[in-house]
C-alpha cells in the first residue's frame, strides 16, 4: 500500500494509523511526498519515497501568506497556490515511487492530487482518504459559482497531465478527490450528518489515531483536580493568527477561575506571563490528555473535533477558514457542543458557551452517542479491512 499525502499533520495522521494496522498483518507500506516535512510527521521506520520536495519547504511561506486570509479568499489561495503547485511538483516523484515501490493499491489524501493522476496513468487502483468529511457535504451547494470555479481548477490540472475526459459543459468526468472504488471517511454519520445518502462505496470508518510524536516535559502535577479541565487549542497552524482570540480566552478564564481550570496550547509569546489558573504550554500531549478534561476550545479542525469526541468531550468551536465552519456546523447540528465567532469573540461570550457545554448534560450526551459510533465503526483496523478487500 503506498500512502501519497500532503505535508500537513492532519491528513498524514490517519494514514500513520492505517499503514501500523496494516503492516501488523504483513503488508508493505510506502509513503509519498515531500521528505523533509514527512520526515517530521511519520514513525522512524516508515519508508519514504520523495515527491514534491521542491514546494514542500515552501508550505510554511505559503501559510504565512494564507493565514489571514478568509472566505472565498483563502479558497482561491488554497486551490490556486497549494493544491494544484503542489500536484504539479508531486506528479515525477510519485510516478517514481509507484513505479519503484510496485504498490496493489495506492491510498490519495483528496488534498493529493498527483496520487490519483499517476494512478490512473499507470493503471494502479486508487482509493481516496478523506482525512475530512467536508467535502463529502456538498460544501458549495449555497455558492454554486464557487463549485463551478473548483471543478474549473481540477479540469485544468487534469487537462495539463492528459488526464481529462469530455464531461457535461466542457468539464472532466472524473474526480481525483473521490474514488470510485473506495473513499475511507474518517467520521461517522453520527457527525456527518445521518440524514445524508452516501454511496455504498463510501467507508465511514471513524476516526484513526496513529502514534504522534512525544511531547515532553508536560507539567501533570499541575492539572487541578478540584476543578473542571478544559483545553484550548488552535492547532499548530492557527496559532499566530489567534492572538485577538487568546485574549478573550484570558478574560473567560479569569471569570470562570474558581471552578475551571484552562489548559492553553498557544505561543507563550502571545500570551506573556499566564496567570496562575491557566495552564499555558507551547504543545501539549493531546491524546494523552484528553481523559482528564471536562470539555475542549478549537478551531474546529477535523482531527482535533474527533479526537475530543472520541473521548465523549462537548467542544466550543471557534472555526477561522477552508472546512472548518463544516465541521463546526456538524458538531452544533449533532448538539456536541456550541459555535462562537473566532475574529470577533468577547470573554463573556465564551464563558458563557463554555459554561453552557459544561453544565448543560444535552452536548456531554450528545458526545457520548457519536464517541460510540466512532468505537463502532473500526478506525484504522476497517480501514485496513477495506483495504485488503481490493486485493
Amino acid at each position: 500500500m503506498l500512502f501519497a499525502v500532503p505535508p500537513l499533520a492532519g491528513h498524514v495522521n490517519p494514514t500513520v494509523a492505517v499503514g501500523a494496522e496494516l503492516a501488523a498483518r504483513g503488508h508493505e507500506t510506502a509513503w509519498t511526498g515531500p521528505a523533509s516535512a514527512l520526515a517530521r510527521l511519520l514513525p522512524p521506520q516508515a519508508r519514504i519515497l520523495p515527491a514534491g520536495e521542491e514546494l514542500g519547504g515552501g508550505y510554511a511561506e505559503l501559510h504565512d501568506r494564507w493565514r489571514d486570509l478568509r472566505g472565498v479568499g483563502a479558497l482561491r489561495f488554497l486551490w490556486e497556490e497549494a493544491l494544484v503547485p503542489l500536484a504539479r511538483a508531486m506528479v515525477p516523484g510519485v510516478t517514481r515511487a509507484v513505479r519503484t515501490f510496485g504498490p496493489d493499491v495506492l491510498v490519495a489524501d483528496q488534498q493529493a492530487l498527483a496520487g490519483p493522476l499517476v494512478a490512473r496513468r499507470l493503471g494502479v487502483p486508487w482509493v481516496t482518504s478523506a482525512s475530512t468529511s467536508a467535502e463529502l457535504t456538498r460544501p458549495f451547494a449555497d455558492f454554486p459559482k464557487v463549485g463551478e470555479w473548483v471543478a474549473g481548477q481540477i479540469s485544468v490540472l487534469l487537462a495539463e497531465f492528459g488526464a481529462a475526459r469530455g464531461g457535461p459543459a466542457g468539464r472532466a468526468d472524473w474526480d481525483p478527490r473521490f474514488s470510485e472504488r473506495l473513499v475511507l471517511v474518517f467520521s461517522t454519520p453520527e457527525l456527518v450528518g445521518a440524514g445524508a445518502d452516501f454511496p455504498p462505496h463510501h467507508a465511514f470508518v471513524g476516526p484513526a489515531f496513529g502514534a504522534r510524536p512525544a511531547t515532553p516535559g508536560f507539567p501533570w502535577q499541575r492539572l487541578d483536580p478540584g476543578r473542571r479541565r478544559v483545553l484550548v487549542s488552535l492547532g499548530t497552524l492557527n496559532q499566530a493568527a489567534g492572538a485577538r482570540f487568546y485574549g478573550a480566552v484570558l478574560g473567560a478564564a479569569e471569570r470562570l477561575a474558581e471552578e475551571v481550570q484552562f489548559v492553553l496550547a498557544a505561543p507563550s509569546a502571545l500570551i506573556g506571563d499566564a496567570p496562575e489558573h491557566v495552564l499555558l504550554q507551547e504543545s501539549v500531549p493531546q491524546l494523552e490528555l484528553l481523559p482528564h478534561l471536562d470539555a475542549v476550545v478549537c478551531h474546529a479542525g477535523h482531527n482535533t473535533v474527533c479526537e475530543a469526541l472520541a473521548h465523549g468531550l462537548p467542544l466550543v468551536v471557534a472555526p477561522i477558514r477552508d472546512d472548518q465552519p463544516i465541521v463546526a456546523r456538524q458538531v452544533v447540528e449533532a448538539g456536541a457542543g456550541v459555535r462562537v465567532r473566532f475574529g470577533r469573540t468577547r470573554a463573556e461570550e465564551l464563558r458563557d458557551a463554555l459554561t453552557a457545554v459544561l453544565d448543560d448534560p444535552g452536548p456531554r450526551r450528545a458526545a457520548r452517542r457519536i464517541q460510540a459510533s466512532f468505537a463502532a465503526a473500526g478506525g484504522a483496523a476497517a480501514a485496513a479491512d477495506r483495504l485488503e478487500k481490493l486485493r
